[in-house]
Parts: structure tokens; sequence; C-alpha cells
């Protein structure tokens, strides 16, 4: 530890045995420094149980506009009780942490964080950022819940994105009680291909709409995370099981529109629609109606636009197809 800031200590690396049992720790972690030398840290919440176990992270606004995750990790770590906990749970609330100040969802040099990961020791400002995030952070986790939310003018239902040919990444998916599940291969470039690689188990968990805190969507998140480290045998408590099976998406794609003008979407989150099925009306600024465009398969809506204003090329619906 090199220093305090507001009282909590100031780190350069994670260090899980520095932790005491039956603890919960706060730490900043000295990530990069701005172009005046003043340091930019990213908070980090430790909560470590009286056993030995294993260790699960919790991340958050690796885009900066997505908040729900951030009110999970500490809705978590305000309300465990550590004498039912074994092993060690490590929260992010805020990986992205420039973007989440400047309000944008990309990183300062405009790149998406979630598509250079594990970044580059000697990269440029997004890669280096990147690269010690997964150093420093990351490569201590057994398992990974990475918390999203959909970007600017799109919503998303509760789903999941997990390769369901791994077991473990399989039954993490389902702990979440999700509205959907996608069988998505960790892509290269995320957060979770980058941890996939270091042999950590993880799933991304899509948590509603971006800039906003949704009640719903966190406490369905919360309990997830609960259920997690039950079927982990992390933590003593009983896994609270969904009254409805999520709908599996074995390939998912985004209907766009081929010309632009005012959107109306019509259809609603999980709604399942069928090929032919009227999706959305796009109109010229007069109200005049230019197109309807209608479902190509049958499918679940996995998110869509909320954005009427719609340049040519704008979403409409992510369609997964069950």
């Amino acid at each position: 530890m090199e220093n305090t800031f507001q009282n909590v200590p100031v780190i350069k690396k994670l260090k899980l045995d520095d932790i005491e049992h039956n603890s919960i720790a706060y730490r900043w972690l000295h990530i990069v420094s701005n172009g005046i030398g003043q340091p930019i840290y990213i908070p980090i919440i430790i909560a470590k149980g009286l056993k030995d176990g294993p260790t699960l992270g919790i991340t958050a606004v690796v885009h900066g506009n997505e908040l729900n995750g951030m009110s999970v990790i500490q809705r978590f770590f305000n309300g465990m009780e550590l004498n039912k906990l074994s092993g060690t749970v490590v929260g992010v609330p805020v990986v992205n942490v420039p973007s989440l100040m400047n309000n944008e969802r990309h990183f300062i040099d405009g790149q998406d964080l979630n598509r250079i990961m594990p970044g580059k020791k000697n990269g440029n400002r997004s890669e280096i950022y990147a690269h010690r995030v997964m150093e420093r952070i990351v490569k201590h986790f057994d398992f990974l819940l990475d918390l999203h939310t959909a970007s600017f003018g799109r919503v998303n239902s509760y789903y999941i994105r997990a390769d369901l040919s791994s077991k473990m990444a399989y039954d993490l998916a389902y702990m979440q009680n999700p509205s959907i599940i996608l069988n998505a291969p960790p892509t290269d470039g995320t957060l979770r291909g980058a941890a996939s690689s270091l042999g950590i188990d993880a799933i991304t968990v899509e948590v509603g709409d971006p800039n906003r805190f949704q009640k719903g969507m966190i406490r369905s998140s919360l309990t997830g995370v609960y259920n997690t480290l039950v079927f982990l045998k992390m933590y003593e408590d009983v896994i609270e099981h969904d009254n409805e099976e999520p709908v599996v998406c074995n390939n998912s794609y985004w209907i766009y529109t081929d010309l632009g003008g005012i959107l109306q979407v019509h259809v609603s989150l999980s709604e399942q629609v069928y090929k032919d099925q009227k999706i959305a009306t796009l109109r010229n600024v007069f109200g005049q109606i230019l197109k309807e465009y209608h479902c190509p398969a049958d499918g679940i809506v996995i998110g869509k636009s909320v954005n009427p204003i719609s340049q040519t090329g704008s979403r409409i619906i992510h369609l997964g197809i069950i």
C-alpha cells in the first residue's frame, strides 16, 4: 500500500493474501495517471470469509454508461453476511472510471474497452488500461460475473451471454434466473473472452438499460449473485429459482433500417415473434409511412431501439433465434 485516499488504502495491484479472513476491505487501485500526473483509481471491494475457498469476481461499468451493475455490487457487499461466506468475493463497481466520469460509453480515446481485452502492456491509452485491469485485478479470479447493460438509445431484456458448451458456464447462466440465455462462445476482445482464455469461468450478465438504476433489474441480478455463491458452495443459503424457465437462443442478430426516418418499434422485450410479423414502422418527418419492417424469422426480442431518430442503418431489434 502506498497511501490512502478518502481514508481508503491505495494499492498498485490486488493482493488477496493481504486481506484478513472474516472481513470486508475497500481499496483504491492506482491503474494509470491522467495528463497532469494525477492518479486514476479503480474502486475495489473484497469480502473474505472465515474459510478458504475460490474467488468470485463481479465487474461492472466496463462501459461508462452501464450503471445497474454498480448498484448490484454495492447492494451485495452492503447486505451479505460474512459468517456465511467461504472463499473470497471481489467486486469492481466501476472498471472504466474515465468513461464514467465523462458520461461516455467508450474510453477517452474512443475505444471500446470490451473489444480490446486483454490489452497490451506497451500499447495506447485504452490498451494499457485494459492490460492492467486484466493483470492487476481479473487474473486473480476463479469465476467471473461481468455485468453490462444496453447502450444509449437501446433497451435490453435481462439476459445472459455464455458458452453453453462449458458445463460451468451453463450452470452459472441458469443461476442468474434470466429471461433469455444466449449461447455465445467468448468473443475475442471482450472481458469475458479474455478471462476465459486465462481459465476463468466467465459469463456476461446483461442487466437492463443504460444510464439509469432499475430496481427490478438490480434485484434480479442481485439474486443471481447469491445463487452463484450458493451453487459454488461459497455461501450458506438456498438457491432461489424462478418460476419460468429461460428461453435459450443458439444464435442472434440485429435487424437494421435501410432508410432514414422516425422509427416506431411495435414489439416488447422478451416477446416471442414470428416470421413476417410486423415489428416496426418508419415514417418521414411529415408522418408519412416510408416502410414497415417485418421479422425475418421466428424468435424472441432480446433488445430493441428506443431512439425514434433513425439514420439509415440504425438498429431495430436484437432477435434471438430459438
